[in-house]
């Protein structure tokens, strides 16, 4: 007979043999299989899925995402359809995409992905299964048809994308008598449609309108929002042009038409010129809603910001308040304004903003200058900063020259 000693070992070693089972039929399984936290990074691999790439495994656990791993068309079609079904079913399975192995070669596999929840149903990570689809007749359908509709899809948002770009900004400003005017737009990227705009528009009584802004977010959704924006500050500049009141229409608007989706919200600025014939300049009311202040270059002493502090978000809560500021366009003095992206840019010092304090002695150091002239030293400080610009930028810039303009008014 057995002792009791004995048969504890023997508890103890099957305990053992099946916990080394598992592990080792996780690791060589016939199939690959990997673990993502819910951004996406890969938390665990097993060694086959490790042999099928090549990678080593800390290589992959903690550095990459499972999104980094797949093809181009992979990648779009996983952040178009795979991820969102994912999210909203809680599981997607054989779906065929192709991944890259680390000698750049490519693995057609199928996909199988679940979400692991908690016992309270809260989401802790995901679990896929990748089938090795080579030899699989099924898979090359699938692929075929895939990469069918990834091209298309990607035709079609890159003309989207290119569409949008273009109603972001005029395509030409109208000259104003006795004013240089001078913009510029730095689009970050090609494929993906930014929410920077600006405008400068004529109103009644000899008057002008003119804006700048940021709507929160980019894609299709900011660009929408972007033409919303544009469209209704052009109809509240003629309804009633008090800069502040044109922002609290556009705040009232933006509240309406998002107040039950996603918030959509901008910075903006908006001003209104008016020409001053005893001096041939031009007397400007600003009103600001979180933009960033407006920089005059004067003729003398240099430059300054225009102070319109307190003024709020458009679009975030329904009474917002808007801070207004009024400033003299004197002969040879130069009114800038300008987007987030000049600001926020990085700089090659160990990754430091560009800064508010930055830009205002690169203004001091450029007055007196005409409106040509600032956005064209401008333009050159933003192709400085190389791969540090990472978001879209707009300029405009508005000048009374010296001497005035015949012809005015």
């Amino acid at each position: 007979m057995w002792a009791a000693g004995d048969h504890d070992q023997e508890q103890l070693s099957f305990a053992a043999l099946l916990e080394d089972s598992a592990e080792d039929l996780y690791e060589n399984a016939p199939c690959g299989y990997l673990s993502t936290l819910l951004d996406g990074r890969i938390a665990k691999v097993n060694r086959t899925l490790l042999n099928w790439l090549g990678y080593r495994r800390e290589e992959l656990v903690g550095h990459k995402q499972f999104s980094d791993l797949l093809t181009i068309g992979g990648r779009l079609y996983h952040e178009t359809h795979f991820s969102p079904l994912l999210h909203m079913q809680g599981e997607v399975s054989g779906i065929a995409l192709e991944l890259k192995a680390a000698d750049g070669s490519r693995l057609p596999v199928l996909v199988t992905s679940t979400v692991k929840q908690d016992s309270g149903g809260e989401p802790l990570l995901i679990r896929t299964t990748l089938l090795d689809a080579r030899d699989r007749r099924a898979y090359e359908r699938e692929l075929l048809r895939a990469r069918r509709e990834a091209e298309l899809e990607r035709e079609r948002l890159q003309r989207l994308a290119t569409t949008l770009q273009r109603t972001l900004i005029p395509p030409t400003l109208e000259p104003v008598p006795g004013l240089d005017v001078a913009a510029h737009y730095h689009f970050a990227s090609s494929d993906e449609v930014g929410g920077d705009f600006y405008d400068l528009f004529p109103l009644a009584a000899g008057r002008w309108g003119f804006f700048m802004g940021d709507v929160r977010g980019k894609g299709a959704g900011a660009a929408v929002v972007t033409s919303l924006v544009r469209y209704t500050l052009r109809a509240a500049a003629v309804f009633d042009p008090a800069p502040a009141t044109v922002l609290a229409n556009l705040n009232t608007a933006l509240n309406h038409e998002f107040q039950e989706d996603e918030p959509r919200f901008c910075t903006v600025i908006f001003g209104l010129l008016t020409p001053k014939e005893e001096d041939m300049g031009f007397h400007v009311v600003l009103a600001s809603g979180g933009h960033p202040p407006a920089v005059l270059l004067r003729a003398e002493d240099g430059a300054d910001y225009v102070p319109t502090p307190g003024g709020q978000l458009v679009g975030v809560v329904p009474d917002a308040q808007f801070s207004t500021a009024t400033v003299d366009l004197s002969p040879g003095d130069t009114l800038l304004l300008y987007t987030d992206g000049l600001t926020e840019a990085r700089t090659p010092n160990a990754g430091e903003r560009y800064g508010d304090e930055a830009l205002l002695d690169f203004a001091r150091g450029l007055a007196p200058t005409s409106a040509p002239g600032a956005v064209e030293a401008l333009t050159a400080l933003l192709d400085s900063f190389g791969e540090g610009l990472d978001d879209d930028t707009a300029l405009l810039a508005m000048g009374a020259p010296r001497g005035g303009l015949s012809g005015r008014w």
